[in-house]
């Protein structure tokens, strides 16, 4: 039974609070691990500054100056099945996104190696739609293949919603390594995001990954109305089914989508729900998805509050930062990148 998170916001001095964050991190430094029966108050109620020092303490001590850098591809445009509020591509609502079919296998390569020359770690076909079955699935199967063998030193993940587990073993055959499956938000709010799919079937999604041999790419969106007792159920969640990348994407509100006049979530708070991430996910990285254009200098904060990996060039559906921008905000921040092919 799904059990919701204590939290026990109370009035004690800041001072203290902020010598316990650093206090905490350290623990987690030394092996700690934050769950569902600790009480997370803390990590609402802390000084930004300070919180942010902690998660980047933690980044560093745990995870090193390596930063993961993933681009994406549309795959499969439009027209999908699913009523997701958040989302420019379901049917159910009228946005004027692109829509096409299955992309060729020689875009699909290409993209892989322009990814590839940029210096980015790794590579993802996305596919709006439910499942990923027939002839798109061979169609997949066989551009994993191809980039796999062309380009044996690029990371393969796949994003294609609700697969069978044999379905999902023939990509990871084909060369693929992580699943990509968010979980977009907590267990309570999830029904406000979406009907036509469950949570259930999110877990099980990961859980039939893992089976196949993949590592999990699995987080959300935050700024769709979930309070912050739903983003700590969130981040506990994903640590509850060591989920090895979590992109935090911030809402962008897109016309024609229910959540197309929604307010935007301010830095203050996109700066604590990463942090928090971290204290919670202390090892995984923690993925810096769309939103990024919320801060002048393409978030640069946001490495500084725990974040070590990111979607870098456009998003599915939203404007990113290319690729360029990131390597040299991130390499003069004294990060470590792969390095570009010749």
């Amino acid at each position: 039974m799904y059990t919701s998170l204590r939290i026990e916001v109370n009035n004690q001095n800041l001072a203290k609070e902020e010598r316990a964050m650093i206090n905490l991190a350290n623990e987690i430094i030394a092996g700690k691990r934050l769950t569902r029966e600790d009480d997370l108050s803390i990590l609402l109620t802390a000084d930004l500054k300070e919180l942010c020092e902690g998660a980047n303490a933690i980044r560093k001590a745990l995870c090193g100056n390596k930063v993961d850098l993933c681009s994406i591809i549309n795959g499969r445009g439009g027209r999908c099945s699913e009523n997701c509020k958040f989302c420019a591509q379901s049917a159910h609502h009228h946005t004027g996104c692109d829509e096409h079919g299955f992309l060729e296998l020689e875009e699909l390569v290409e993209g892989c190696k322009v990814a590839e020359e940029k210096g980015v770690d790794r590579y993802s076909i996305v596919t709006a739609g439910r499942t990923l079955e027939g002839a798109d699935l061979e169609k997949a199967v066989a551009a994993y293949k191809k980039m796999h063998e062309d380009y044996p030193e690029m990371e393969l993940c796949a994003s294609h919603g609700l697969m069978k587990e044999e379905d999902i073993r023939r990509l990871y055959e084909a060369g693929v390594t992580m699943y990509h499956s968010n979980i977009e938000t907590s267990e309570r709010y999830f029904p406000e995001i979406c009907t036509t799919h469950t949570y259930e079937d999110k877990k099980e999604e990961i859980r039939r990954a893992k089976a196949a041999g993949m590592t999990i790419c699995s987080g959300g969106i935050l700024g769709m109305g979930e309070t912050w007792q739903d983003r700590l159920d969130m981040a506990v969640l994903l640590s509850e089914l060591k989920v090895d990348s979590i992109p935090l994407n911030f809402l962008i509100p897109i016309p024609g989508t229910p959540l197309g006049d929604r307010k935007p979530l301010e830095q203050e708070d996109i700066l604590r729900i990463v942090a928090i991430f971290r204290y919670i996910n202390p090892d995984s990285y923690i993925r810096i998805a769309a939103g990024r254009n919320y801060f002048p200098d393409g978030g640069k904060a946001l490495f500084e509050a725990g974040g070590n990996a990111t979607i870098t060039g456009d998003m599915l559906t939203t404007t990113g930062q290319n690729t360029t921008q990131d390597r040299s905000m991130l390499e003069t921040m004294g990060f470590e990148l792969k390095a570009k092919r010749a």
